[in-house]
């Protein structure tokens, strides 16, 4: 019994000082991984269909519509890792919709995601609508797919802002050609 004892110190000691040993070596033994950053930015249009009845009501008493265009511009900064795999993307998209109503009702969003090397994406970020009572935030969620065409992208997201005063969605699409920044 007292062999196993001391058997069973003996072992725990070599773990206790491997793990120790095992925690100071040198950081040279990990891979770094080498990051490379991109502007995607470009213009984008779409459309936009506007849901809940305080929204709607809104929009119908200035003879505004449920269906609105969308047009602006996409900044877009985006941390790529050299070795491949997902994109970390950060986005700040300002548009100004309803302009075939002969009014101009601008919106930005700051969006967060990743994009995936097919070309799929997903994001999440506030946006602000600006009326004429005020901005109003909503929190807006995408999903998307970039498809490459020579050495431009074209970008599909579909977006969903929520809001209590009620949703909106929108198909939104453009084209980017991407500058690297060194």
């Amino acid at each position: 019994m007292k062999t196993t004892s001391t058997l069973l110190n003996l072992f725990a000691a070599m773990i206790l000082v491997g793990s120790v040993a095992f925690g100071q070596t040198d950081d040279t033994l990990w891979k770094e991984i080498v990051f490379g950053e991109r502007n995607m930015g470009g213009p984008r249009l779409g459309v936009t269909f506007v849901t809940g009845s305080t929204l709607v009501n809104k929009l119908r008493e200035k003879n505004i519509g449920t269906l609105l265009s969308q047009f602006g511009w996409h900044f877009e900064y985006q941390v790529v890792p050299e070795g491949g795999g997902p994109s970390f993307v950060i986005q700040f998209v300002p548009l100004v919709g309803g302009v075939e109503y002969g009014t101009l009702i601008p919106s930005v969003t700051l969006a967060m995601g990743v994009r995936f090397p097919e070309g799929f994406e997903f994001g999440l970020g506030p946006n602000l609508l600006l009326t004429t009572e005020g901005a109003k935030s909503a929190l807006v969620m995408s999903v998307g797919k970039s498809f490459k065409y020579g050495g431009v992208s074209i970008p599909l997201n579909l977006v969903y802002a929520t809001n209590p005063d009620g949703g909106r969605i929108s198909f939104v699409f453009g084209y980017a050609i991407a500058k690297w920044q060194k």
